[in-house]
């Protein structure tokens, strides 16, 4: 009788371990940038998504050959709006209505869309005001065109730089351009209940400023927070959505969940702040931080998900750093373990 309730425990506990892991994973996803010229066919691409346990894949363009390669495959994707075409589908609705014609509605029965975002850190910058039009536009010609019923978000990936304040995270807000274009952002996400995305790298603020930000600090390894109020922070990376966070609290959007989606460690160009290990560091430590489910601080119940730059290396991006942010090598092998491929 022991020995069954042993058994019947032990399976239980792997079936429990077997579903939080189905079920976190899914929080993880990569970027999938092709600016290479020596970058496998997209159908092999998939294939080792799904082999790796990737579960979110982002889109910076609609990309139809990869769009087809994610028939059937279940991958939660999010597709971009390109920055020059933000102008176009913010000033002519029957431009919206024909993007979606060609760039969603034939996938969307068998391809998991979840995201349209409209631009690529186009907030801060010239286009920033275009965006909010952008995103009703193509909201409302995706709702007419695939119907009321879709749940697929539009949304829009905003930088860093639109922060005035970054530390102490409390102290984050927008700065004096954005302000009132993040309003107008932010109400059309509340409306809709799509998240906000950000870019989020502690690399970037680590290698400028290495005598003030700890390596340990950047990779989630602190050892002793900093300290904000009654908050405490162990790694930059749960500061800079705070940041945000605190941000959009102060313009009266505090409910909008935060999406990172974009975030990483280079692997060479700027040694001793680049380095295979120091990226492998990092993006396990990311990796373990959103499978955890825990939220930042500020929002400690609201998980954090995240989309690793990037799948592969992009030999033909200008200067070796920006090349070398890849997980993978162009003939599909691990730059460094990171997923149980």
């Amino acid at each position: 009788m022991v020995s069954w309730w042993i058994r019947f425990m032990s399976l239980t506990v792997a079936l429990l371990f077997a579903i939080f892991m189905a079920i976190s994973v899914e929080a993880i996803g990569v970027n999938y940038g092709r600016n290479a010229d020596n970058l496998p066919p997209p159908s092999q691409v998939i294939a080792l998504c799904k082999k790796c346990g990737i579960q979110s894949f982002r889109l910076f363009d609609p990309s139809h050959d990869i769009l087809e390669a994610l028939r059937g495959s279940n991958l939660k994707v999010s597709i971009g709006v390109k920055n020059e075409d933000i102008q176009t589908l913010a000033s002519n609705p029957s431009a919206a209505n024909q993007w979606v014609s060609t760039n969603v509605a034939p996938y969307a029965d068998d391809v998991n869309i979840q995201w349209i975002t409209i631009g690529n850190e186009v907030i801060p910058g010239v286009e920033a005001t275009l965006v909010t039009q952008a995103m009703q536009n193509i909201y409302n010609a995706k709702s007419s065109i695939l119907g009321p019923t879709d749940s697929i978000k539009v949304t829009t990936v905003m930088s860093m730089a639109g922060l005035r304040n970054g530390y102490p995270p409390s102290n984050g807000v927008f700065s004096d351009e954005i302000v009132e274009v993040m309003r107008h952002v932010s109400s059309f996400l509340a409306q809709t209940g799509s998240p906000l995305l950000i870019n989020a790298y502690p690399y970037m603020a680590y290698a400028s400023d290495p005598q003030h930000i700890s390596f340990e600090y950047a990779t989630f390894q602190a050892p002793s927070p900093i300290i904000d109020g009654n908050l405490k922070y162990f790694s930059l990376f749960e500061a800079m959505v705070d940041v945000v966070n605190a941000a959009m609290e102060k313009i009266g959007f505090g409910n909008v969940p935060i999406l990172v989606a974009e975030t990483g460690w280079p692997t060479k160009g700027n040694e001793p702040f680049t380095s295979i290990e120091n990226a492998q560091t990092y993006n396990q430590k990311l990796l373990s931080f959103v499978q955890s489910g825990k939220g930042s601080p500020r929002k400690p119940t609201q998980p954090v998900d995240a989309f690793i730059f990037a799948m592969f290396n992009e030999d033909k991006k200008e200067g070796i750093v920006e090349q070398n942010w890849g997980i993978f090598n162009p003939d599909m092998s691990p730059i460094y373990p990171l997923f149980p491929c």
